[in-house]
């Protein structure tokens, strides 16, 4: 689709609010366009407003819920009073001030939540014991949804008037068909709907489950598993650390400078430190600082977050921009759908009564005065008015804005697959439009697979990294000390010599791994000294340590990060022998050589130091909690060069955005030198001599002003020794110049970032929970080829639904300008009540099903990304639009008009040839639909036929409408007023049809003007401004069909 290729000029998206905060002004003019991140309830409201709704259940079924949102935030209010109010009361009874023996407290039942009148049990019960063939007794409220449409009332309304009068003037033996017809065709219509949203509903469970369902360590035998937070018991002992959720009620066993957020519990950002004077944790919460061991206490319903989330069921109701702005233009083609209604209602009832509508075989229909017409009148104004409100029917394109949500439907379930798991529905449609990605290096780029392939101790570099022969007893043991004292990670033993089993992030276990080799006992070197105090890893200092006494005054602090800021806090050096030595200004460009040479070979360089301290200088408990490490005066025992090669095919993945119109860039916290080293091996470089801004270290680029930065990280390639505020600032700066940014985090203070950028992207492996709920779509393997495949299926979401809307407004547009024709110029129309309803079904579900259901293809990677204000109908939709509904609207007006000579039925009874006629329209028009469905398919490339094997859904159901016209035409004529036709007569069908192909073929070469159509339709594309220079510049291969 052309739109793609056209949605390039920075200052279309500058002006579009590609930035998040410009262009806002002309936005809120427009209630179809909506931010795609954090829209107000007020936006929400008002776009509900504006729309033309027929059937208000099935539309907003997926849509947020705003009164239920209003209900839990005054639910959730309550809870939060309580929990204060439950603790201030144990504060109060703790301080001892009253001694009345309290009365036994009345516990409120679980049953009614807190007496706020909402049962928990249907609403958690479904999701909780992942009972589908529960939900299976629930379908029927779809199909009840499906019932509530105001157009399909009124048919079934007209369709018991039509019976009732068919039985009383023609018996029931021949009165029966017409209302019965009718009546079976709205239900057909009914159950196939509900059927299809019945399936999107179940495949929205399946995700939302999927998204609950986080993986978490559990310590059982003393082993360190994962399990899913499904599994965890009552009894369990779970691991926790810094951007961790608090998974159950419990007691805190045993932590250092551990920082629990409660704010999603009691509504107070206000962080509270845990020890063991302060041991009860909340389920929910989120670990702010440092890591520790809990006792779990309570699961499920019975915590406090349990009780929580079943009072308030979690709405997973979500709005797209690209969703709200498809009701928009439903509603502009349901207005003149409604007029055009209008309008053919009062031409009809004028002919009727005036005497100008005529019977088959010539008669006039209505003659004023005439004894016992009166049922017939009826019944004639009853058709009339039958046939106005199924042309409303198939022209409100009711099934428009759903299209998106059974694309959207289907993207998720096929990008799990793909190891994408969406959180926020509009991210799937923003990944189209990003034309930048800010990827971190550790576990996205490489393969998360670290191991210690260099080690330089002793003031030299070691033949072999794990030869601790080389050193002396005393420097080994103090190796050991803070290597096995010093980390967040752990090693089980098994019994019976089996090899231990390191666990860990990806950096702790390749250290603990050469620790081991080195013949650290890890849990006999732990019990020799015991640990005061720790300061966590962050990523903000790149270091931690830990102080730990050995016994009477002596006391070490051990540090460990990155190599170069280890180094500068070091005054001394140990030597092999253990002997200590100054760090002279030789030592120290000694030291940093290594560390170059070992960056330049894409190494993770570490370092160790420590220093001694006395154990009276050491805060007592109670002030411990405040006490800051040592870091100065530090002696440095030595680093190690740790190997994380890049993944497979990334390479391929990087050149792949490249040519999409992406821009991909590293942030990283390595050095400058590792990083560069990688991003030459991964394909972000091409230059290994490039300097600044190319490649930029954090500290520079945080320096620059706000006018500087902007300028700088249009230019960035690669971004060293940053900080995740460094990331913050990157990507404020790119949105500033117009960028859509997609961004990869995976620490908690990664959050900001993730929240900030149009996509937030997390890393499903390594990711911590603080930092997959700020993100948008989870990378399940933490693989940047799963990021490329997300941007392909946002691309993908964009063009299936252009190609619907394409093939819908095809249909609409020459179903309507067929039947008024027909109707002002003769009085009768040739598409009757339930043949208009076969073509909605055709149009709506089943041309939704097989269409928005296209699976992405490489022609998507190859232009540009798409404008998030590009208008849904571009320049090359209108010319392949405009063609097929002139060549639909000649063949079947001429049909209309000039078919009973041209189909040599002039023999024939009047009122058979007119049927005949009236049949072979309606058949010729169902196959044209049938050929330009193909013609969607690709709407910018000349061979439409290509990948159509792979689409078995898009072939099934081609078959099911031919069988099923087929059976229609044949032998269903008395429900759908058609008589057979003589394969003669299907053969000319079938060519009319036909020539669909050949005349999409040859329009595709037709050129297009590269400025939208916006001033002509400015209903599609309200909101969408554009500078005058942009617009003469984008769409620059529209002209050009892809072979």
């Amino acid at each position: 689709m052309e739109s793609s290729s056209s949605g390039g000029g920075l200052a279309r998206r500058r002006s579009s609010g590609g930035g998040g905060s410009s262009g806002r002004g002309s936005c809120d003019a427009d209630p179809f366009d909506i931010p795609a991140k954090g829209a107000p309830l007020e936006r929400l409201r008002k776009w509900r407003q504006a729309a033309l709704v027929l059937n208000a259940s099935r539309r907003f079924r997926y849509t947020l819920d705003l009164k239920k949102e209003e209900q839990k935030e005054e639910i959730r209010r309550k809870i939060r009073a309580q929990a204060h109010v439950i603790r201030a009361a144990f504060r109060f009874k703790e301080a001892g001030r009253i001694h009345v023996q309290s009365e036994e407290t009345k516990v409120p039942s679980a049953d009614g939540a807190l007496g706020f009148g909402i049962k928990e049990d249907q609403l958690t019960a479904l999701t909780r014991d992942h009972n589908y063939s529960g939900l299976q007794q629930y379908e029927g409220a779809f199909v009840w949804d499906a019932c509530k449409d105001l157009t399909l009332i009124i048919l079934m309304v007209a369709a018991a008037v039509s019976l009732a009068l068919g039985i009383t003037t023609e018996g029931i033996k021949e009165g029966w068909y017409d209302g019965a017809s009718i009546a079976f065709a709205v239900l057909l219509v009914v159950f196939v709907t509900a059927i299809s949203d019945y399936k999107q509903s179940l495949q929205f469970q399946n995700l939302n489950e999927e998204k609950q369902n986080i993986r978490l360590e559990v310590v059982r035998g003393g082993r360190r598993i994962m399990v899913s937070i499904y599994d965890l018991v009552v009894g369990d002992v779970v691991p926790l650390k810094i951007g961790d959720q608090v998974p159950a009620d419990g007691i805190l066993v045993s932590g250092h400078s551990l920082s629990i957020d409660e704010s999603s519990m009691t509504g107070e950002s206000k962080i509270a430190h845990k020890d063991q004077k302060s041991p009860f944790l909340m389920s929910g919460c989120k670990v702010a600082d440092g890591y520790g061991t809990m006792l779990v206490t309570a699961v499920g319903i019975n915590t406090e977050w349990g009780l929580l989330m079943a009072s308030i069921s979690e709405d997973s109701g979500e709005e797209t921009p690209l969703q709200v702005r498809l009701n928009g233009v439903a509603t502009f083609i349901g207005m003149v759908g409604l007029s055009v209604a209008l309008a053919v209602l009062v031409v009809l009832l004028a002919r009727y009564f005036t005497g100008h509508t005529y019977n088959p075989d010539g008669s006039v229909q209505y003659v004023k005065g005439k004894m016992g017409g009166v049922g017939q009148t009826i019944r004639g104004v009853v058709r009339i008015s039958t046939v106005a409100v199924t042309i409303v029917v198939v022209a409100v394109p009711e099934g428009l804005p759903l299209a998106v949500t059974l694309t959207l439907a289907f993207s998720m379930r096929k990008m799990m697959k793909d190891k994408a798991l969406v959180r926020r529905l509009s991210a799937c449609e923003t990944m189209g439009s990003a034309s930048t990605i800010c990827s971190d290096k550790t576990g996205t780029l490489t393969l998360n697979q670290m191991t210690v392939v260099e080690a330089y101790f002793g003031g030299k570099k070691m033949d072999s990294p794990d030869n601790a022969q080389m050193l002396s007893a005393d420097l080994t043991s103090l190796i050991v000390e803070g290597i096995a004292q010093n980390t967040s990670g752990s090693i089980f033993e098994p019994e019976g010599g089996q090899e231990p089993e390191v666990t860990g992030s990806p950096t702790e276990k390749a250290i603990l791994s050469w620790g081991l080799k080195l013949g650290m006992k890890f849990n006999e070197t732990r019990s020799k000294s015991s640990i005061l105090h720790v300061f966590p890893f962050n990523s903000e200092k790149k270091q931690g340590g830990v102080a730990v006494h050995l016994g009477g005054s002596e006391v070490h602090i051990h540090w460990k990060g990155a190599a170069e800021i280890i180094l500068d806090s070091c005054t001394c050096w140990v030597d092999t022998d253990g002997s200590k030595h100054s760090m002279t200004p030789e030592k120290v460009a000694e030291f940093k050589k290594f560390i170059e040479d070992m960056a330049a070979a894409s190494l993770r360089c570490v370092a160790f130091a420590y220093r001694t301290h006395e154990m009276d200088d050491v805060p007592d408990e109670d002030h411990r909690e405040e006490w800051k490490l040592p870091e100065d005066n530090l002696i440095m025992l030595g680093i190690v060069g740790i190997k994380d090669p890049c993944r497979p095919g990334v390479r391929d993945s990087v050149r792949l955005c490249q040519a999409a119109g992406i821009k991909v860039r590293m942030v990283t916290g390595d050095n400058l030198q590792t990083a560069r080293a990688i991003a030459l091996e991964c394909g972000i470089l091409d230059d290994p001599n490039v300097s600044e801004p190319v490649i930029i270290e954090g500290k520079t680029f945080r320096a620059l002003s706000d006018l500087e930065r902007e300028e700088a990280a249009e230019k960035i390639s690669v971004m060293g020794r940053s900080s995740p505020n460094d990331k913050l600032l990157l990507v404020k700066a790119l949105r500033a110049r117009g960028h859509v940014v997609a961004v990869t985090g995976d620490g908690t203070n990664d959050a900001p970032a993730l929240h900030e950028a149009d996509i937030g992207l997390s890393m499903g492996i390594q990711g911590t929970e603080v930092a997959k709920e700020s993100s948008d779509i989870i990378i399940l393997d933490d693989n940047f080829a799963s990021v490329v495949r997300v941007v392909r299926w946002g691309r993908s979401v964009y063009a299936n639904i252009q190609k619907f809307i394409q093939f819908q407004l095809t249909v609409n547009f020459a179903a309507l300008i067929i039947n008024v024709v027909a109707a002002v110029s003769s009085g009768n129309v040739p598409l009757n009540a339930v043949q208009l309803l076969w073509v909605n079904l055709i149009m709506d579900t089943l041309g939704a099903l097989a269409l928005a259901t296209e699976p992405p293809t490489n022609h998507l990677m190859e232009r540009p990304p798409v404008g998030r204000r590009e208008p849904l109908i571009t320049n090359i939709m209108w010319r392949n639009l405009i063609i097929m509904a002139l060549f639909q609207v000649s063949v079947l007006l001429t049909l209309n008009f000039k078919g009973v000579s041209l189909l040599q039925l002039k023999n024939d009874d009047t009122a058979h040839a007119d049927k005949v006629k009236n049949t072979f329209i309606f058949n010729t028009f169902v196959l044209c639909q049938v050929f330009n469905e193909f013609n969607a398919r690709k709407p910018d490339e000349l061979n439409i036929f290509k990948g159509i094997s792979g689409n078995h859904l898009f072939i099934g159901i081609i078959a099911i409408t031919v069988i099923l016209q087929a059976l229609i035409v044949e032998f269903l004529g008395k429900f759908a007023s058609t008589v057979k036709l003589s394969w003669q007569l299907w053969l000319v069908s079938i060519g009319l049809a036909f020539f669909s192909w050949p005349l999409a073929f040859v329009g595709k070469f037709i050129p297009v003007p590269r400025r939208p159509f916006r001033e002509f339709f400015a209903c599609c594309c309200k909101g969408s401004k554009q500078d005058p220079d942009d617009a003469t510049s984008n769409d620059k291969e529209d002209n050009k069909p892809e072979p």
